[in-house]
């Protein structure tokens, strides 16, 4: 009997876009109406409105379709992935990041056990915080050529980053594109129930860097035998000017999304002008700087390619005007529940949705104003509906295809993705186990 192969994230993209198709022409069509909401300033549901309307198939060409536009839906995104690429390309030939990263190998040298959590910390508080995910594309090239200066491979660098954020946030206490939607469409206080959360937040990233760490145990056996760089002490004089040029576009680059709201458009702009300055500052010239970046944009083009292959499939759903029914369909049932089990059952509910809907942003404002009202009629406390939302969904980025920025994350680091599921799916099931219980001490100590 052949072995199994998992399919190419491409393929397995098609294929969802085929079955996102195929679920136009056999699930019934219905939608909420929606009002604007002056609170979130966006575009809410309107509990107990769901009705029929009338059927919109998706057909084979029309999925096809569906594909350059989830490429136009996703440009500000796809065109960061390709300047980024160009840039550290770019920096990367100038010879100054490998420096850097040989310094620190250099003076960190045995104690590689300190890299996983600082790195991991440092993005979870990034997650916690703004919900850093697709920014973390502008990082990877660094963190890559950092693991490996420490023998740790591709897939590591993976998890100190998105995996960090992705858990940072989904048990955050402030992150204002989950928790913070969702307190607003619940009517409840900002910060309200902080404490609580971070209680359960600190045990959640130890798991994620238990699990880290048993990784890079099994993975680094043969490069704990690597000698020590031998690159000089000091980089060349046009180099060492390279790499504060790189720690100051970093710097920026936070700055940028925290204080001044920066969108991807900013971000790409801000690392194009870092490639080009690196390049001719180290003295690569016109040409080879554009020979760089040119070869680095085309390595990135998988992953620019799946970012809008995950997104054409919401572009189906929606098209298909089988995304609301989905939402009607799995959190209607829960009303005929006792209270602990349908907080509980929201949490599953939250992550199927979570897979067509793959912004935790855009699945508050389709579930929560639905779930208010059912969890009001339940006794629940809305402070654990607004929980089960978090995890159920915070925790799917993790692991669902149709997360356009993990996938191309995976994609530039050169990790297929059932490598990363492998990796990840067993740690998450002891976070979304962690989460349950969270959800079951906030019912019996009435949390609000």
């Amino acid at each position: 009997m052949s072995r199994f192969e998992f399919p190419h994230p491409l393929v397995l993209l098609i294929g969802c876009l085929l079955v996102a198709a195929a679920a136009s022409w056999v699930v019934p069509t219905g939608q909420y109406d929606r009002r604007d909401d002056p609170a979130t300033g966006r575009r809410v549901v309107v509990a107990g409105t769901y009705h029929a309307v009338p059927r919109a198939p998706v057909g084979p060409f029309a999925a096809m379709v569906a594909i350059p536009k989830g490429m136009g839906d996703a440009a500000s995104v796809i065109f960061l992935v390709f300047l980024v690429g160009g840039a550290f390309t770019v920096v990367d030939r100038t010879g100054a990041l490998r420096w850097g990263v040989d310094w620190l190998v250099r003076h960190l040298r045995g104690k590689v056990a300190l890299v996983v959590p600082i790195v991991t910390l440092a993005f979870a508080t990034a997650g916690a915080l703004e919900h850093l995910q697709e920014e973390i594309i502008a990082l990877l090239p660094a963190l890559l050529v950092l693991t490996r200066g420490f023998g740790m491979d591709a897939l590591t660098a993976v998890s100190i980053s998105l995996g960090a954020a992705a858990v940072g946030a989904a048990f955050s206490p402030i992150d204002p594109f989950q928790v913070g939607i969702a307190q607003k469409l619940a009517g409840l206080p900002l910060l309200s129930g902080a404490l609580y959360r971070l209680a359960f937040l600190v045990p959640a990233l130890g798991i994620w860097i238990w699990g880290t760490l048993r990784h890079v145990a099994r993975t680094r056996g043969v490069a704990e035998h690597t000698p020590a760089p031998t690159t000089a002490l000091r980089p060349p004089p046009r180099q060492g000017i390279v790499l504060p040029l790189v720690v100051l576009t970093f710097a920026v680059f936070i700055y940028g999304v925290l204080k001044l709201g920066w969108d991807f458009e900013q971000m790409s702009a801000l690392f194009f002008v870092m490639g080009a300055a690196a390049g001719l500052i180290a003295g690569l010239g016109l040409a080879g700087t554009i020979e760089a970046f040119l070869a680095g944009a085309a390595s990135m083009t998988y992953a620019a390619l799946v970012i809008g292959f995950a997104r054409a499939i919401y572009v189906v759903l929606d098209q298909g005007r089988i995304v609301d029914t989905l939402v009607h369909g799995l959190f209607t049932p829960l009303g005929s529940l006792p209270v602990a089990l349908s907080a509980e059952g929201m949490i599953a509910a939250h992550a199927v949705v979570h897979v067509p809907v793959p912004s935790v942003s855009g699945q508050a404002v389709l579930t929560m104003p639905v779930l208010v009202p059912l969890s009001d009629l339940l006794g629940l406390s809305r402070q654990v509906t607004v929980l089960a939302y978090q995890y159920g969904a915070g925790l799917c980025e993790l692991l669902t295809p149709t997360n356009g920025a993990m996938m191309a994350i995976l994609a530039a680091a050169g990790v297929r993705y059932d490598t990363w599921l492998r990796f990840a799916v067993p740690i998450t099931l002891l976070l979304y186990a962690l989460g349950a219980i969270a959800v079951a001490v906030g019912i019996a100590i009435n949390l609000q």
